[in-house]
């Protein structure tokens, strides 16, 4: 049974003895273990309790199977509940656990964690088919998953941070969950007996970690930052992605400021007419968004969708320098939002 983060939310406040074991899959090793361990707590406070949890790695198991079937099937010295975790699981289990689960009469949790299993392995879908597994993918954070996880941090450890602060964190966080734990925990032992995290303990102490994504060349270009979107399309296209597909996400954002501008126009007030956009901009990137909305007049962003969809129309031309065009029109984007800049 596929777990989604309301079902996970809700197993981890109340358990369903029903569930007998989780597959916690996916390539953002730091959500991985993070669910792990609130699987595990569910069954014991203590993570290192010998007495109610066993780790195992993949391997291990492998070559001696027997042992996972001994400890999954043993009761606790101590009482209670147990649970046994495989770290970097693969499909070489998947006989074995549907064996387990089908004969043993155990209510100790199995969770089987892996950072290599994908959608198609026999693993992930023997846990997707059965009613008595769950099934939690850890995908990359999203720009929200960054913003949830560093204030639940901060609120969690007593600190306090203003908007652009965290604005500034968010966008040196990188997508994922292990990384970012290891920064934001930096960062607290970094302030020592300050509680009040400023824009400067930021610049002092967290470099820049994220990814390149179309929203930060989109970002950058339409505030006027012509370096840093020219470097972010650089490390977009060495990622592998095509230069159509920035340029599409351009218009893409240039059609959101101008359809905010003209609600603004009909009375609304920016705040509401953000609100109004589906899907949401980004908590980290509405004070960008807001100054992006008062600078470009109608007539411009106009003038820009020209612009995009004449450089779309070239790179679908055979024989173009498609990067060329594609960088040579973020850069002249970039350099009259510099310019409207000014007049603000």
């Amino acid at each position: 049974m596929i777990y989604k983060q309301a079902q996970l939310d809700k197993y981890f406040k109340k358990p369903d003895p029903a569930v007998k074991a989780f597959v916690v899959y996916g390539a953002n090793d730091g959500l991985v273990n993070e669910n792990v361990k609130k699987l595990v707590a569910t069954v014991s406070k203590d993570l290192h309790d010998p007495f109610s949890v066993v780790y195992f790695n993949g391997s291990d198991v492998n070559a001696d199977v027997g042992s996972l079937f001994a400890e999954y099937s043993s009761q606790s010295l101590m009482g209670g509940r147990r649970a046994v975790v495989v770290k970097d699981a693969d499909n070489n289990l998947t006989k074995n656990v549907k064996s387990m689960l089908d004969t043993s009469k155990t209510d100790t949790l199995l969770v089987l964690a892996s950072t290599t299993l994908n959608k198609k392995s026999s693993l992930v879908s023997l846990a997707e088919e059965r009613e008595d597994m769950g099934l939690i993918a850890c995908y990359e954070d999203r720009d929200e998953d960054i913003f949830n996880t560093a204030r639940s941090m901060f609120i969690e450890n007593g600190f306090t941070i203003n908007g652009e602060a965290l604005q500034l964190l968010c966008s040196r966080l990188s997508n994922d969950r292990k990384t970012n734990l290891g920064e934001i925990e930096k960062l607290m032992t970094y302030m020592g007996n300050k509680k009040n995290i400023s824009t400067e303990d930021i610049q002092n102490c967290i470099s820049d970690q994220s990814s390149s994504s179309g929203d930060d060349v989109c970002y950058f270009a339409a505030s006027g930052y012509a370096e840093k979107a020219l470097r972010a399309f650089r490390k977009l296209i060495n990622e592998g992605n095509e230069p159509i597909s920035i340029v599409r996400s351009l218009t893409y954002h240039f059609n959101k400021i101008l359809t905010v501008k003209a609600w603004t126009e009909k009375g609304e007030t920016i705040d509401k007419a953000m609100f109004k956009l589906i899907p949401r901009i980004i908590f980290f990137r509405e004070s960008s968004f807001k100054k992006q909305v008062a600078i470009w007049p109608r007539e411009r962003i106009f003038a820009v969708m020209e612009l995009l969809y004449k450089c779309e129309r070239d790179c679908k031309t055979t024989n173009m320098p498609v990067e060329e065009i594609a960088s040579y029109t973020i850069m002249q984007i970039a350099s009259a939002a510099a310019k409207l800049s000014k007049g603000v």
